[in-house]
């Protein structure tokens, strides 16, 4: 089986599903506008050709991604995100065509004019397969298609995270979240809660690490003098995917109080390394949690119930240690990306067993 995925290679869950084909003996070749992060993929990275115009770079590079799939001839096209790689992908007439939805390109681009409605519509019209990370993603997308959509999660590798003992320090508690510093992910609300929460318990040596970078940092620093809590509050920058697991080992709470999220796979990747979690009770965050088994839900922007819940796992020892075994075992039974992966497999064979009817089209790319 040959592969094409039109997605960026820049994101580490691209670079994950790559590596899962090439890894069951089946050939891959990722084509990206994002310079690759990994060197053992085949990739033809292209680069913008007049940075001024953006993403109209992308159909600028249509005919030549269309030569190139032509030489390369793959049993499946599969692009990730509807209004750039998917866009694209639709316009190549080449079957079979499989579009992956991931959050913002279904929840907030067809929002923006009747013109990006529309071509969302496009796009799903022209893919043979639907595939979303989470049902309420899947409620979403079947807004502007009647095709069936495949849940295909965005699993963690649970030999990667994995509890590892002897990393949470001795000496103090530490709460934190890895997370874009972006306004979606409702990071203001949880260092106001962690104020609340070290007002409550001065005992306790509490400390809160934010690990990740965005627009808002320089703003969240300053909130975080403002409430006299700098001192308590570490910005660890961006961390490497694969430093991940060893951070989170030494979290005793993760949080996650998102204004929006389509899915939330840091979450599970979290409760893979046995953290219990707490999370606002918006879009496919509830799929990720069993509330009170792995950790808790929270009213979104809500930094006293955050607290409280936290407070609730930090108290009492016993509770929070059978939160960690639950949050193992739920990653284990549901979101282990092996097992994940198979899913898509099947969609890629049956997508293959349908190649009879999509020939005439090949014949028509071809020449």
């Amino acid at each position: 089986m040959k592969v094409c995925l039109l997605s960026g290679a820049n994101s580490v869950h691209t670079i994950k599903i790559a590596q899962s084909i090439k890894e069951q003996g089946d050939d891959v070749l990722i084509i990206s506008f994002h310079k690759p992060m990994a060197k053992d993929i085949n990739v033809v990275y292209l680069p913008p050709i007049i940075p001024i115009l953006g993403k109209l770079n992308y159909l600028i590079y249509t005919p030549k991604i269309k030569k190139i799939i032509g030489q390369y001839n793959p049993d499946i096209l599969h692009a990730h995100r509807v209004p750039s790689y998917g866009l694209v992908g639709s316009l190549l007439n080449y079957h079979p065509f499989i579009v992956s939805v991931w959050g913002s390109d279904i929840f907030d681009f067809p929002k923006k004019s009747f013109l990006h409605r529309y071509l969302v519509k496009y796009v799903l019209k022209r893919a043979d397969f639907v595939l979303s990370t989470s049902n309420v993603m899947v409620l979403e997308t079947s807004k502007y298609t009647d095709k069936e959509i495949f849940v295909t999660p965005f699993g963690v590798d649970c030999k990667k995270f994995k509890p590892v003992p002897g990393l949470k320090p001795k000496d103090k508690i530490i709460i934190g979240t890895v997370k874009a510093l972006e306004p979606k992910y409702g990071i203001e609300y949880l260092i106001r809660a962690f104020k609340i929460l070290s007002l409550k318990h001065p005992e306790m040596n509490l400390e809160l690490q934010i690990a990740g970078k965005g627009s808002l940092e320089d703003r969240l620093k300053k909130l975080s003098k403002e409430l006299a809590i700098e001192d308590k509050i570490k910005f660890l920058g961006f961390i490497d995917h694969s430093k991940i697991p060893n951070v989170l080992n030494t979290f005793s709470v993760y949080v996650a109080v998102s204004i929006e999220e389509s899915f939330g796979v840091a979450v599970v990747e979290a409760e893979a390394c046995g953290v219990p979690v707490v999370v606002s009770n918006i879009g496919g965050l509830p799929e990720v949690v069993k509330d009170g088994e792995t950790g808790f839900m929270v009213p979104p922007k809500d930094p006293k119930a955050t607290a409280e819940a936290i407070e609730r796992i930090l108290l009492d020892e016993k509770f929070r240690q059978k939160l960690s075994i639950n949050a193992r075992k739920f990653v284990l039974e549901k979101y282990d990306w092996e097992e994940n992966f198979k899913v898509i497999t099947e969609i890629y064979k049956k997508a293959i067993s349908s190649k009879k009817s999509f020939n005439n089209t090949r014949r028509k790319f071809e020449r």
